[in-house]
């Protein structure tokens, strides 16, 4: 597959969803026309569905499920060896040195919190204000319980000047770990990672890397790098079953505090004293997401094993179309941190001047099957510096995503700014929703109850 993003065909575009299919990728949504269309799913750095093949993995090894670790029993052994075969593929897909450590999480945020709880007493964290709230809040929330301090840096007008606040200020102030994001949540924009290391190492800071939206969208090496972690969510990896990961120097992780009190990261425990395992077991105690890492560890051979450049190619064809499709509607405009930030990965935010974002997000979700987010994304002060406090939306793209569905985003919006809705929304318990909206409910279990308050609220059924 080509990478010259013009080139590229509506077919080439789509080549990597054929590939790798995800669940759900033909499921149909109820507009208010009365009509079924396939959803088209714009929201994958929220989460992204599972890979059919992840979830035919799932499916697989559900029968051989059992506690691990410490079963004599067959399936017992057999669950531990997957699971311990699901971290050393995740290891692997990150690139990890031969002495890193994998340790299973629950997703980015955990890994992060564990991260800050094994930062030796009295080091210093510097984080940029340009960061997630899993990459900011850890740091700020921790620093008095784990006897270290945190500096939020915030960031310059381009990635050049910032990258000069950020080696003054590595240079000023002794820091032991400087973590940033991979890729932003909000504009997919980042830092040159290598660039952002090497400045931090020539200091003897550590770094870590904040993956949830790099990892998925163009892969990691914490090796051709040199950046010490690396944290990331299975959620954003076409993994959603409750796992994610922290991979990187085992030194400090085997020392610090252990993340949970239990079963399963103790050599032995007295009534006077209790002797902690090393890391992995140090920090998951208790029972593991077992099928969770297998999924994770599925999605990243899968991820590993497409064409080199595919996922690159497929994801800037995608947002290209968007850019240049968004940039000819008069009254929506792009948000951009820097401008002059590398080819950003495949998640863009914009805003619609005079148009609560809330209520453009509902129009076009009702009146077109389109999921996109919208608010501020967990990144508060990045929506402060790009002048969109009362938030905006988001429109992000990943291996099952169309052609066709970025062509409806674009044709909604202007069909929105030409001719507005065509029915009433009003917010509803801090949301924009459709007034007495009609749809019909998908018919599943657990969604009983709310077929029966809209059936009681439209009065007693007639026969045909």
């Amino acid at each position: 597959m080509t990478t010259t993003v013009e080139r590229l065909s509506c077919a080439d575009v789509d080549a990597v969803s054929a590939l790798l299919p995800v669940v759900g990728g033909n499921t149909t949504v109820p507009l208010l026309d009365g009509t079924q269309r396939t959803y088209a799913n714009l929201d994958y750095a929220a989460s992204a569905p599972a890979l059919e093949a992840v979830a035919a993995r799932v499916t697989e090894v559900l029968p051989l499920y059992a506690s691990v670790h410490r079963g004599a029993g067959y399936l017992s052994q057999v669950s531990t060896a997957l699971y311990e075969s699901a971290r050393q593929t995740i290891a692997r897909f990150v690139d990890a040195r031969p002495d890193d450590v994998a340790i299973i999480t629950r997703n980015t945020t955990d890994s992060l919190n564990l991260l800050a709880g094994v930062i030796p007493p009295g080091g210093r964290v510097l984080v940029l204000d340009v960061e997630h709230h899993a990459n900011l809040l850890p740091w700020v929330h921790s620093a008095d319980g784990h006897g270290h301090s945190t500096t939020i840096l915030p960031i310059a007008r381009t990635v050049a000047e910032t990258l000069v606040k950020l080696r003054d200020e590595l240079a000023r102030q002794r820091y032991a770990l400087l973590t940033v994001t991979g890729a932003s949540n909000v504009t997919g924009e980042s830092l040159p990672l290598e660039e952002v290391i090497a400045l931090a190492h020539a200091e003897g800071t550590r770094v870590a890397v904040d993956g949830a939206q790099l990892v998925p969208h163009r892969g990691f090496s914490l090796a051709a790098t040199d950046a010490d972690y690396i944290a990331f969510s299975g959620h954003k990896t076409y993994a959603p079953f409750g796992a994610g990961a922290l991979v990187g120097r085992r030194d400090w992780l085997d020392a610090g505090s252990p993340y949970l009190a239990g079963g399963g990261a103790v050599r032995d425990v007295r009534a006077d004293r209790t002797v902690w395992q090393p890391a992995p077991a140090r920090h998951e105690a208790g029972s593991p997401n077992v099928i969770g890492a297998i999924a994770l560890a599925e999605a990243c051979d899968r991820l590993a094993a497409l064409p080199p450049g595919a996922l690159a190619a497929h994801e800037e064809a995608l947002r290209g179309r968007l850019v240049a499709g968004l940039s000819a509607i008069e009254g929506v405009e792009i948000a951009r941190i820097w401008p002059d930030s590398a080819p950003p990965v495949g998640v863009l935010t914009f805003t619609v001047p005079g148009h609560n974002p809330g209520l453009v997000a509902a129009y076009l979700s009702a009146e077109h099957g389109i999921g996109v987010r919208d608010g501020r994304f967990c990144a508060h002060p990045l929506l402060a510096h790009l002048n969109a406090s009362d938030g905006a939306i988001r429109a992000s793209v990943g291996v099952g995503t169309t052609s066709e569905a970025v062509d409806r985003l674009v044709g909604a919006l202007s069909q929105y700014l030409s001719d507005g809705p065509t029915s009433g929304y009003e917010i509803v318990d801090g949301c924009w929703a459709v007034v007495e909206d009609t749809r019909p409910l998908v018919v599943v279990h657990g969604l009983d109850h709310l077929a029966a308050t809209a059936a009681a609220a439209c009065g007693p059924a007639l026969d045909d």
